[in-house]
């Protein structure tokens, strides 16, 4: 029996999922802190920077659809399960890496083990969550990101100071670990309701929609589905550039030492918490329709709000910015991982967010790489990385814009007619 025919606590699946992904996120921003150590110690260019930053989400985009439909097909238990393990294990393999090259295929497959968590995850809120809190439970799903961002700075350079680059990515996955076995014991259907639950989605089984090949393959041809993945792609870029660069940035062109950097990255940590969760709360209030523009003006708060920051004065200026950010990064990544479920069928939610996902993971190796070597371009210079993260906040303006959406749901999946019963 899959996760699909089963009543889950939906308190249960908003505590394990964000702690799962906060543990996950983890790695993915103390990173961008060990590369400072790791760089000195490899001896790395901008460039090859950059890879280490990249190679990740390569590995992690390569696993969005396939992960999706794996959650699809065989619950999102299982798959969850076994990407906390993966992604632990590989975590903890990054400190004793003895090589670039041994640590570039490291990062690979962590990412490719991790890849599948975030659509299964997805997939389980479609499963258990009512349509019209769905907005709100992916806000919650998707603030551990911002959380991590709070925590990372302060353990990663308290860390690196105390035990080194090396046992700080032991500990982490240590860490995540300990969250896969909170998963194996306690991600499992409420007691004594999955009878109950079962019969309710028999009785209801003749009017289900049936999803089949040609309905993913529908999907794919909905005008929604492409322009999310655009915004996805876009935001990803400056989100992930962002956090890829920050650090070394604020380090070598603003004078921070780790400490200092640590303690001011909690800023913008925090304020991306309460962003996050706002955004969740007044998108699931607004009606079908209007998240296009609220998106379309995220899209342009992203980009001036990026500009002003690289240009502000002093470090003040650019903490100020740098928190104010996730105000419209926030909504980008409520609009965007909440309308698919709330638009198509839930029998290819996982599916869908995958695809959607894509984008963003894409961008996630792009960017870091991309930037290195345009700062490497610029002699240094972080002026033509500014233009082109501004450039992508303009994209996701125009990809909302030219959004056509209606106040109906998108007809995805095949649907049958229901079989009435013959009565005496």
């Amino acid at each position: 029996m899959t996760e699909t025919k089963m009543a889950y606590n939906s308190k249960v699946i908003l505590f394990l999922l964000f702690s799962s992904n906060l543990i996950s996120a983890m790695d993915r921003f103390i990173i961008n802190y060990g590369i400072v150590p790791i760089s000195k110690e490899f001896q790395l260019d901008a460039t090859s920077t950059g890879l280490i930053l990249s190679i990740f989400f390569l590995g992690y985009a390569i696993m969005q659809i396939p992960g999706g439909w794996l959650a699809d097909k065989f619950g999102a238990r299982i798959v969850i399960l076994i990407s906390v393990f993966s992604f632990s294990i590989f975590t903890g393999l990054t400190g004793v890496a003895w090589s670039f090259a041994i640590l570039v295929i490291i990062r690979f497959i962590f990412g490719i083990g991790e890849g599948s968590f975030f659509p299964a995850g997805a997939k389980l809120i479609a499963d258990a969550i009512p349509e019209e809190r769905r907005s709100k439970a992916m806000s919650i799903f998707l603030s551990a990101l911002t959380a991590a961002g709070i925590a990372a700075p302060i353990l990663a350079t308290s860390m690196m100071v105390s035990i080194g680059w090396r046992w700080m990515f032991g500990v982490i996955g240590l860490l995540g670990l300990l969250f896969g076995m909170l998963n194996w014991f306690f991600l499992k259907p409420k007691a004594g309701t999955s009878g109950l639950y079962q019969a309710s989605l028999s009785a209801s089984s003749v009017q289900k929609p049936k999803t089949t090949k040609g309905s993913i393959k529908k999907m794919l041809k909905t005008p929604m589905i492409w322009a999310l993945i655009i915004v996805s792609f876009s935001h990803g870029f400056i989100s992930w550039g962002l956090s890829a660069w920050m650090p070394t940035y604020l380090v070598n062109e603003r004078g921070l030492d780790l400490l200092s950097l640590g303690m001011l990255a909690l800023i913008p940590g925090a304020t991306g918490v309460i962003f996050f969760l706002l955004a969740g709360y007044v998108i699931d209030k607004q009606k079908n329709g209007r998240e296009k523009w609220i998106g379309a003006i995220s899209g342009i708060g992203y980009a001036i709000l990026v500009y002003l920051m690289f240009h502000a004065k002093t470090v003040t200026g650019v903490i100020v910015f740098q928190s104010l950010i996730p105000m419209f990064g926030a909504t980008l990544s409520v609009i965007i991982f909440s309308m698919p479920l709330k638009r198509l069928s839930q029998e290819i939610a996982g599916t869908a967010i995958g695809v959607v996902n894509l984008g963003m993971q894409i961008a996630g190796f792009l960017a870091p790489l991309g930037m290195g070597f345009i700062i490497d371009s610029f002699n240094g210079s972080y002026n033509g990385a500014v233009w082109l993260l501004t450039s992508f906040g303009i994209v996701c303006f125009l990809a909302f814009v030219t959004l056509y959406t209606s106040d109906k749901k998108e007809s995805i999946v095949e649907e049958h007619a229901p079989i009435v019963p013959v009565t005496k």
